[in-house]
């Protein structure tokens, strides 16, 4: 495992200074990135997409534990030394590997085997649209656990009710059943964050949920709900049905007062409204 002096000097060697921008925080702890591979349940036989590698610490934990890890990087430099650290440290894993340079928002395929597992310490200012996409185009991801700042995993995990409980939570839901795993302190990141850091643990549904509406139709009545989430559904979704009376029409039709908030409401509740205007 790579420890504080390993990440230090790696990143001198490669002139690679953390940036704001790419939301990069190194893990210099091996302890954590053991645990989050513990707590992922990574078994023998996953194949783990990793996002956002970095200078490769989490990704030497997932190839003790995995059949095989495809790991995706944005960063040039980084993606450009990543293959050599793994030769140097795992030589004996290094074919396991498989390093893809790209945004993983324009990812649209893996090489290798499809993967099981999605496991990342995920750049604050991406997390959640990483996330999404990721579970929307690789639906053999079956269980995923991601490091995202804390008030980001919070929301994630919220449910009806709660008052962090928003589009990222309803549009997690769609794919998965949701958690915090844990959290994690400052002091195990290069350079430390100005924030505390949680863990998020997403268990893909056994069936999806069972509308006649697409995944489209339900996410723009999620996402008209929240736009003004303080006004009452009549309201806020007046404008994606074409008024307030319509609004209140599809609200009667799927059983929701058109009084309720979204807030309140479950994904499935959310779908049966996309349902009730089509």
């Amino acid at each position: 495992m790579l420890g504080p002096a390993d990440i230090r000097e790696l990143a001198a060697v490669l002139g690679v200074r953390p940036t704001k921008q790419r939301g990069q925080n190194f893990v210099i702890d091996a302890n954590t990135v053991r645990r989050i591979v513990r707590t992922a349940g990574v078994r023998p036989d996953d194949v783990v997409v990793e996002v956002g590698p970095g200078l490769g610490s989490l990704t030497l934990a997932l190839l003790e534990a995995a059949d095989r890890v495809v790991a995706v990087e944005i960063d040039d430099a980084l993606a450009g030394a990543l293959p050599a650290t793994i030769e140097a440290r795992m030589p004996g894993r290094a074919d396991r590997f498989t390093l893809v340079h790209s945004d993983a928002m324009q990812v649209h395929e893996l090489p290798g085997p499809p993967p099981t597992a999605l496991v990342a310490n995920l750049p604050y200012n991406v997390a959640v649209p990483v996330l999404l996409t990721m579970l929307e185009r690789f639906p053999t991801i079956e269980r995923t656990l991601v490091m995202v700042q804390s008030e980001v995993a919070d929301r994630l995990a919220a449910k009806p009710g709660n008052k962090v409980y928003g589009v990222p939570s309803v549009k997690a839901n769609w794919y998965a059943e949701v958690k915090r795993a844990g959290s994690i302190g400052r002091n195990v990141f290069w350079p430390a964050p100005n924030v505390d850091s949680g863990l998020v643990s997403l268990v893909r549904r056994a069936e999806p949920i069972r509308t006649t509406a697409t995944k489209a139709e339900v996410f723009a009545v999620v996402d008209a709900a929240f736009a003004q989430r303080r006004k009452t559904l009549r309201a806020a979704l007046s404008g994606w049905a074409g008024s307030a009376p319509a609004a209140e029409a599809a609200l009667v039709a799927a059983g929701i007062s058109p009084q309720a908030r979204g807030e309140a409401l479950t994904v499935e509740e959310f779908a049966r409204i996309a349902e009730a205007k089509a």
